[in-house]
């Protein structure tokens, strides 16, 4: 391992050397739980490293208690190259735990509609305090935390309607209020053409729950929107990207159908493949399912229909199985 070793605290990284006395349990035991509490990455038996972003001095304690129990440790600062620098920063990768959280997220919205309140509540509160512990050492965020902490903003929307029904919502944004299918029945509704993941999921989920009778028009720009279409997916769209969510999102949380299993876990895909964030298993077999239909259909119209059947049958076999398959394979 190569690395410049500096007195210069600036975009230097931490890393504690630390040879513990044999036959200490206690004290093994006692710098596993601290360097995992402090989001540390083991180098190797011995070696936790530390990035610029977090505190100064939190590996001193750990080895001063190292070195008063006998053994040897020591803390530098260590710059490394600019490719180790991007080796070390794939060690704090946070994305499989909070995909861990979010699969959680996914099995307490199957139970918002029959789980007991008390559950439902204490489970939300479990999985923003783990949301929490993980953000604290997430040191590289990438979209996978805002994705979580979006997802749990509306999780914990759908658990207030639970438990108040006609108590009214604290929005973080008022752009997400909720709003009635009757009020979009039978209209023309406008995207850009050459339809790609958000866009088709986005006319399926309008032509399965909201529009039945939804008619579309294809824009090669935005500002060729016909006046009274409703626009989805561009800057200024009456229905686009939201915070952290994308329009399939935002549509399905105005019209209240986040609370559906497999129209969340269908969210959770089309996310990933549009905007990337939390991992999921079946995102690429969507993927390459959708680019064959494409090939074959160039036309967004015939496109649309096809993929439109596809989504049928995910979300059919989602609502039938909603438990996500890398969850079974673990049970």
């Amino acid at each position: 391992m190569k690395v410049e070793i500096t007195t210069n605290p600036d975009s230097t990284w931490q890393l504690l050397i630390a040879s513990q006395p044999t036959g200490n349990a206690a004290l093994r035991m006692r710098v596993w739980r601290e360097t995992k509490s402090l989001g540390a990455a083991a180098l190797r038996d011995g070696a936790y490293l530390l990035p610029p972003q977090a505190s100064r001095g939190v590996f001193d304690t750990l080895a001063e208690q190292v070195r008063a129990a006998g053994g040897q440790a020591e803390v530098v600062a260590v710059r490394p190259t600019p490719e180790q620098s991007a080796q070390w920063q794939g060690l704090f990768d946070r994305a499989a735990q909070y995909a861990e959280l979010y699969e959680r997220s996914e099995a307490l919205t199957r139970e918002v509609e029959h789980g007991a309140a008390g559950d439902l509540l204490r489970e939300l509160q479990s999985l923003e305090q783990a949301m929490q512990r993980v953000s604290a050492v997430d040191y590289f965020p990438g979209p996978a935390r805002e994705q979580l902490r979006t997802r749990l903003g509306g999780l914990r929307q759908l658990v207030q309607r639970r438990l108040s029904p006609d108590e009214p919502l604290a929005l973080a944004d008022a752009t997400l209020a909720p709003l009635s299918k009757r009020s979009y029945a039978a209209k023309t509704w406008a995207t850009r053409r050459q339809l790609w993941i958000d866009r088709v999921a986005s006319v399926w989920l309008i032509r399965r729950f909201i529009d039945p009778q939804a008619r579309f028009v294809w824009l090669a720009k935005p500002a060729d929107k016909p006046k009274r279409a409703i626009g989805f997916d561009f800057d200024g769209a009456e229905f686009t990207h939201c915070g952290g969510l994308i329009t399939f999102e935002v549509l399905a949380r105005r019209f209240q159908l986040d609370g559906d299993a497999a129209v969340a876990r269908l969210a959770t895909i089309v996310h990933a493949l549009d905007s990337g964030g939390v991992p999921v298993a079946e995102a690429a077999g969507v993927e390459t399912l959708l680019a064959g239909l494409r090939q074959i259909h160039p036309d967004d119209d015939a496109f649309a229909a096809a993929s439109s059947a596809a989504f049928d049958a995910w979300y059919a076999a989602f609502a039938a199985s909603p438990r996500p398959q890398a969850q079974r394979r673990r049970s």
